[in-house]
């Protein structure tokens, strides 16, 4: 099964082309740059390097959040389109899981940067979730943590590593980008999403949400919907 798996859920555009468990062509651009504007034609550069026509796709697996609004915005609907088009399954995997690389031991916390001390993160061990991924205050990550024996956190280390020596001097600290492939290799064995119904993963209403809902009441039905 030939599989397209990509990620502009952050800074970082990451691509990847695999037959089956095999990679066929990565690409990783980590340069703060349009994604709206370089994906497609990264993801053209590939295939044609391959030799590849999109009717040989078998299956697009997309990074569906959490992560920046635009990016997966921008990631969501592109896939969409191309399963649509070239009717084959569509699959979407956390962007948090594919920034913890195989074989740490102990809990691993994949962090992304949500600003104002602010984090996406998400608690796994041997690659699966023991707490659920959450929209958190970087304070309430570390106290998560401090029961684990061993920690390490990856990802989008870098504003938090002082905050971290300090609090659990102990951990590991391991700046790491989008994995996508090990984004392909997760989403070959999951089953295939609605492409009607399929939607980024947030984590953490948009500010514009927020801002209306301080002067209206909540209510299940969504604010775009109310507007």
């Amino acid at each position: 099964m030939k599989v397209l798996a990509f990620d502009s859920s952050s800074k970082a555009l990451a691509i990847a082309i695999l037959e089956d468990e095999q990679l066929l062509a990565e690409m990783t651009i980590n340069i703060k740059k349009n994604h709206s504007i370089t994906l497609m034609p990264a993801i053209d550069f590939l295939m044609e390097s391959l030799d590849l026509k999109p009717i040989d796709l078998e299956r697009i697996v997309v990074a569906e959040g959490p992560g920046s609004y635009t990016g997966l915005r921008i990631a969501v609907a592109t896939a969409k389109t191309l399963a649509h088009t070239l009717k084959i399954g569509l699959v979407g995997v956390s962007s948090l899981r594919i920034l913890v690389p195989e074989s740490i031991d102990g809990l691993v916390i994949p962090l992304m940067d949500a600003r104002r001390n602010n984090v996406y993160a998400g608690f796994y061990k041997n690659g699966r979730t023991v707490q659920p991924e959450a929209h958190l205050s970087f304070e309430e990550v570390l106290e998560k943590a401090k029961p684990a024996s061993q920690v390490t956190f990856v990802g989008e280390v870098e504003n938090f590593t002082e905050q971290i020596q300090t609090v659990l001097p102990n951990a590991l600290i391991q700046r790491t980008l989008p994995d996508t492939i090990l984004l392909a290799k997760i989403g070959l064995h999951l089953p295939v999403c609605s492409i009607h119904d399929f939607v980024p993963k947030y984590l953490k209403r948009v500010e514009a949400e927020e801002n209306w809902l301080k002067n209206h009441k909540e209510t299940n039905e969504s604010y775009i919907k109310r507007l």
